[in-house]
């Protein structure tokens, strides 16, 4: 069923307007907290959090976007400058004359090129630095020539560039903007700092600076809220050559209850709707990246969906997560044709808890994604005949296929078998809920073991029935899996060997053993009595010994947290800390004081660093929003 989503609060911000709280943000050293309007409760966004200790996570009630106003990913240019008055004229700016700079790979191209600065550009006003508004529009810069003016002809010193000359400003357009995209923000710190802040910077440094810093600015557009993108769209919309810059819209951070109180509010604004999506769309031709989530799924409708599937021929990444509404499912339904081209340009593909879509809509669309790297359909109607659809040329290196009730074991083992596609796995999920569903059982985990690719790193069998004589064939597979989720019916005992040779090995097996690369193990399906806690603290379980490094994080059932979370002490005691998050708890383990300390990245985790996501991202960014919800916080 449909994740619901949570009601909002009543504001009560009458204590915003007492003299104290007007006094407080007078003063120049305090930062008064946000009013209540803005940060009431909404869908309790999860990212991950910056600490020494792995596997923790910070939960925000405003999906980190705190202020209204003071996370803005772009501004329109009706706040640049000062409203006309009786007492005050309005100001007039003297633009200076657009100019077209050409990529300095392909010089003849009018496509990858920019214009400088955009036609009636007039930049950002109130960059704060160090807590003050000591920066100026670039109106105001213009009028003043201090902003883009004509490089002074007078002598300088020796060793020292002229205006525009100096050896960063010379470097290529494409290394200077990759340098640039160092300092963007793919989810904004927590708190009133301003996003982008650098960014907002390098645009009035120079005009060299700025064409780059333009390029990093709109290539990745974070929609936090509806408010932000009218901004968006009636910027773009008058400035279109900034439209063909956007290769990525992230909508994982969306809040529709952060500005309005009732939906009748959000309704009356249109700030987002079908028809403004579709407008966006348009005006982003080259559209690489599409991030939605469930509280968007109501302003997908028919021709938006059209528009993304058919009508942006340079989309790479799709991820409708979560999206359940019937008017979300009858869009995808009437959008099916026959007529459809025989070939997608979609790699990356999330239909991520789609649980209302139809079988139809994965046998139409599966078979045309001959490039397809990345499938998470967990929780769908996925059928046999829809997984064995996908074209032999795809190379699916991340496969999702968790509680696909409509799957059958047979299925799933001649494609992982058969298919030339799943030859590259390194993420493959088949978990399912063993209290509602089982789809494999003790002999088809027996089959499906030797068949899986050395490529992997990350394997879920949660939910299937095992056996103690499964250990020795997964043994070979823990030698190049950091990811490791068991099934049902195994012991700690069993567990034990996966770490360590048998207590009655002969010599030649000791001398010949090779360590584990193993960093994470999901013992959750080990419930209540079967998780022998006196085992598992005791000197001879290796689990958590530490000669079972690299091993560092062991997921637990909710209930055996509850009971470790009465035993912490002895738990630090061998080195080891709870963490939990969500429905989900964690045993990890801490390093000593000054050792380094392995963060979690890996390239085929694609920006998250913690380990046992249940969600596979479609593009590379930091985990936030509904998505770390998704991956870290809830239940399969």
């Amino acid at each position: 069923m449909a994740v619901s989503k949570p009601r909002t609060e009543a504001d009560p911000s009458q204590s915003l307007r007492s003299p104290d709280y007007k006094a407080m943000l007078l003063d120049e050293h305090s930062r008064p907290s946000s009013p209540d309007r803005v940060s009431r409760s909404s869908f309790s966004s999860i990212r991950e959090h910056d600490n020494t200790l792995p596997q923790t996570f910070s939960r925000s009630k405003v999906s980190s976007y705190f202020g209204a106003d003071s996370e803005e990913a772009i501004v329109d240019d009706s706040t640049s400058s000062p409203p006309a008055t009786p007492n005050r004229p309005a100001r007039a700016f003297n633009m200076i004359q657009t100019q077209f700079q050409p990529p300095v790979t392909h010089p003849n191209s009018r496509l990858l090129g920019y214009w400088t600065p955009a036609d009636s550009f007039k930049g950002w006003k109130g960059i704060q630095v160090k807590g003050k508004l000591a920066s100026k529009s670039f109106g105001d810069l213009q009028v003043l020539h201090q902003v883009f003016s004509t490089p002074s002809h007078r002598p300088t010193k020796r060793g020292q560039n002229r205006p525009g000359d100096s050896p960063i400003e010379r470097l290529p357009t494409e290394i200077l903007t990759s340098i640039i995209n160092l300092l963007a923000l793919d989810v904004p710190p927590n708190g009133l700092t301003r996003r982008n802040i650098d960014l907002m910077s390098l645009l009035l440094t120079s005009r060299t600076l700025h064409v780059a810093t333009l390029t990093t600015l709109y290539s990745r557009i974070t929609i936090p809220h509806s408010r932000i993108f009218q901004k968006f769209l009636a910027h773009i919309a008058a400035h279109p050559n900034l439209g063909t810059i956007v290769r990525r819209l992230d909508f994982c951070h969306f809040n529709p209850s952060q500005l309005f109180l009732t939906a009748a509010e959000r309704s009356k604004a249109r700030n987002l709707t079908s028809e403004t999506l579709l407008q966006c769309l348009e005006l982003t031709p080259n559209l690489q990246e599409f991030l939605g989530q469930e509280y968007i799924d109501e302003d997908l409708d028919a021709a938006v969906l059209r528009k993304l599937f058919l009508g942006l021929p340079q989309l790479k990444a799709v991820d409708f997560c979560g999206c359940t509404s019937s008017s979300f499912k009858e869009a995808f339904s009437s959008i099916l044709s026959p007529n459809w081209p025989k070939e997608l340009t979609i790699q990356r593909l999330s239909l991520h808890k789609c649980l209302t879509l139809p079988s139809s809509v994965f046998e139409t669309i599966l078979s045309r994604l001959p490039r397809l790297t990345h499938l998470d359909v967990a929780g769908t109607r996925l059928t046999d005949n829809a997984l064995a659809s996908i074209p032999p040329t795809a190379r699916i290196t991340h496969l999702n296929l968790a509680k696909c009730t409509l799957l059958s074991a047979r299925g799933v083992i001649d494609f992982l078998a058969n298919h030339p596609a799943a030859k590259g796995l390194q993420f493959l999920s088949l978990a399912t809920d063993a209290r509602s569903h089982q789809a494999f059982d003790a002999d088809n985990i027996t089959e499906l073991l030797p068949i899986l690719p050395k490529t992997l790193k990350s394997l879920n069998l949660k939910g299937s029935k095992m056996v103690s004589s499964h250990i020795d064939l997964l043994r070979p597979l823990t030698k190049h899996l950091e990811e490791l989720a068991l099934g049902r019916s195994l012991t700690l005992q069993d567990v034990n060997r996966l770490l360590v040779p048998d207590e009655d090995a002969d010599v030649a097996m000791q001398v010949d053993w090779v360590p584990h690369t193993l960093r994470y193990i999901d013992l959750s399906d080990f419930w209540g009595a079967e998780m022998d806690l006196v085992y598992l603290f005791g000197s001879s379980c290796a689990v958590l010994r530490p000669f079972s490094e690299p091993l560092e994080v062991v997921e637990l059932a909710e209930d055996v947290c509850r009971r470790v979370a009465k035993s912490t002490t002895a738990l630090q005691r061998i080195g080891w800390a709870l963490s939990e998050c969500g429905s989900r708890g964690w045993v990890v383990r801490q390093k000593p004081k000054g050792a380094n300390r392995d963060d979690g990245a890996r390239a085929w985790k694609m920006g998250a660093e913690s380990w046992g996501m249940r969600k596979i991202p479609v593009a590379q960014a930091e985990v936030g929003g509904m998505y770390g919800s998704f991956m870290f916080s809830r239940k399969l």
